[in-house]
Parts: C-alpha cells; sequence; structure tokens
C-alpha cells in the first residue's frame, strides 16, 4: 500500500508538472501567422468552443482546441466573446486573442462622402462598396427618404460629407441614417448661431444655398464671400444667375458644355430665369458651406466670375466692372 501511495503521489506529481508546462505554453505560445495581419471573422452565433475548433482548423492555433475551451470556461470568459471581424496580428497569444473577442474591437471600415456630390453620386456609392451590406433595392429618393424613416423630405442634399466608419454586415441605409443624422445635427447647430438679416425662412432654404456655395467654390476662405454676394442678390430682390443650378436642372441633358440656350430654358433650377432659391439643394454641402450660408461675409460684391487660377473667383461690386472681369478671365480679352 505505501508502495501504491507512493507511486500515486508520483504520478499526480508528474501530471501536476505536465499540466504546468502545458498551461504556460498555452500562455505563452503565439497564433500562428505570418507577418501580416489576418482578419478573422468570428460569426453570430458561435460559442468559444466552436471557435476554438475553427482557429485549430484554418492553422492560426497549434494547440489543441480543447486549452482555449477550458481556459475560458475556467476563467469564466466563454460566454463573453463577441461576434465581428477581427484583425489577428502575429505574436498574439490566445489568451490575448479571447480578451480581443471579449473587447469587441472589431475590424472597422471608412465611408467616405464626398462635399458637392449629388445623392445619386452617393447611392451610386454605396452601392459599389463591397463590405456593406446591400439593402436598397429601389434608389430613388422618395423610397430612400422613406427607408430612413423621412419620408417628407427630398433628399436631395440630405447627407453630410465626412468619413463614416463601419462594421462588417452594416447596411448601406445604416450609413444614410447617420449621414442624415449628421446633416440635421450640423444645420441645427449653425441655424442657432447665424447672422441677423438672412433673406432665410428655413433651416432647408439655408441648406440650398450651403449646397450653390458648394459647388460654386472648393476654396474655403472663398466660402464666406460667396455667400454674400448671394445673400445681398437675395435682399435685393436680384437674381442668382448661378451656373450649377442651371446644370442641376438639366440633369442627363448636360453634356459638360454649358450653353447660352441652357441658361435661358427654364426649369425649376433655373436661377437665370427664375427669382430666389431652387426648390431643393443641388448637393451635398459641407460643413463649413452651411456655415458660410449663415455667416457670409458683409461687403458690397454682387458679382463674382472664375479667374481659371488655383479655382479662385473675381469679386465685382457692378455690373461693368463684372463685364470687363468676365472679358479678361473668361473671354481672355
Amino acid at each position: 500500500m505505501v508502495k501504491l501511495f507512493k507511486l500515486l503521489i508520483l504520478l499526480l506529481l508528474i501530471a501536476i508538472i505536465v499540466g504546468w508546462q502545458q498551461y504556460q505554453q498555452f500562455l505563452t505560445t503565439p497564433i500562428t501567422l505570418s507577418e501580416q495581419p489576418t482578419i478573422y471573422t468570428l460569426q453570430s452565433g458561435s460559442n468559444l468552443q466552436t471557435v476554438s475548433r475553427d482557429l485549430v482548423e484554418k492553422g492560426i492555433s497549434s494547440l489543441p482546441a480543447t486549452y482555449l475551451h477550458l481556459y475560458g470556461r475556467i476563467t469564466g470568459k466563454a460566454k463573453r466573446i463577441k461576434a465581428g471581424q477581427y484583425t489577428l496580428k502575429a505574436g498574439t497569444t490566445l489568451p490575448e486573442l479571447l480578451d480581443q473577442f471579449i473587447d469587441g474591437k472589431v475590424v472597422q471600415y471608412p465611408f467616405t462622402i464626398i462635399e458637392g456630390m449629388t445623392s445619386a453620386e452617393l447611392i451610386s456609392m454605396l452601392a459599389a462598396e463591397p463590405k456593406l451590406e446591400k439593402t436598397i433595392q429601389d434608389t430613388s429618393l422618395n423610397t430612400i427618404m422613406s427607408s430612413i424613416g423621412k419620408p417628407e423630405r427630398h433628399g436631395e442634399g440630405e447627407f453630410a460629407p465626412e468619413t463614416y466608419y463601419f462594421t462588417s454586415g452594416t447596411s448601406d441605409i445604416a450609413i444614410l441614417k447617420r449621414a442624415h443624422n449628421l446633416l440635421l445635427t450640423i444645420l441645427e447647430t449653425a441655424w442657432k448661431n447665424r447672422a441677423k438679416d438672412l433673406p432665410y425662412k428655413t433651416p432647408y432654404e439655408a441648406l440650398i444655398m450651403a449646397s450653390i456655395i458648394e459647388k460654386e467654390t472648393g476654396i474655403a476662405e472663398e466660402r464666406p464671400e460667396i455667400a454674400g454676394v448671394f445673400v445681398r442678390r437675395l435682399n435685393k430682390g436680384m437674381r442668382l444667375q448661378t451656373d450649377p443650378t442651371v446644370i442641376y436642372g438639366l440633369g442627363d441633358k448636360f453634356d459638360g458644355n454649358l450653353r447660352r440656350k441652357d441658361l435661358i430654358t427654364d426649369t425649376p433650377y433655373n436661377t437665370y430665369t427664375r427669382f430666389g432659391l431652387p426648390p431643393t439643394p443641388i448637393a451635398l454641402a459641407s460643413k463649413e458651406a452651411i456655415i458660410a450660408a449663415l455667416n457670409p461675409k458683409e461687403g458690397t460684391s454682387l458679382y463674382f466670375v472664375a479667374t481659371g487660377h488655383e479655382g479662385r473667383h473675381y469679386f465685382s461690386d457692378t455690373l461693368a466692372e463684372h463685364n470687363r472681369a468676365v472679358r479678361k478671365y473668361q473671354l481672355k480679352k
């Protein structure tokens, strides 16, 4: 009996030593990856046992699948893992990987909405983004706005240009909701901080003006000055006479060359034939353009023309001065 007891003690010690060595191996052995990070998808509904087996089957872990599963059960972490896509890096151990799955720091992808584009162009960009879940079937703006819970709104120009980060499985509609809500927040804040005596009755009218400013210039410091020109023209009862609204009104008929006949052909967006603002925005306006529309630069200029140099414009107080600038910069006379 004494010999048997000693044998059992010896076997127990050996088991403890072997177990301790295996535990240390589990704690210190990195996952089997090259220097390049790998994207791993933890499927929704997966438990740690299936994930452990999957890591072994994919060659990510060289240790038995039971190691990670038992570790998770013993430490109480097994049920805390979160689904998503994770970036796995060389040198990461399995305990560190489990903590990564628990923290839920999943891969995020960027999607950039560019100022000056139309809502239709935005929807086309969403359709071309491979990492987004596609739910948009009908691309009409009426349907799009109904899908985000705003059926009463037109949809043109109602999404904020910005870079949005999203995780795998995010839908195209979810991006549009975020962009629309951000736009409303920006517009509301700018409206509260607007200058006095502006010719806008509603924030929406300011958004329309901002979209025109966005299309007229890409020069940041010119936005308030162009806003000032348009505000003064509206206050004086003058037509805006801005080419981008005419182009928007032409739609698919515009071939890249704006002709005189286009300027005299009436559409709801032709600010050469109609007074006031067009009925809707004509593009997605940046935050800066919205602020400029609501805080125009004071001055006396009523006209401007592109100089053809770095996208800048020449501003004039009188029609005679403007015509001279047109001859100089546009007609090269």
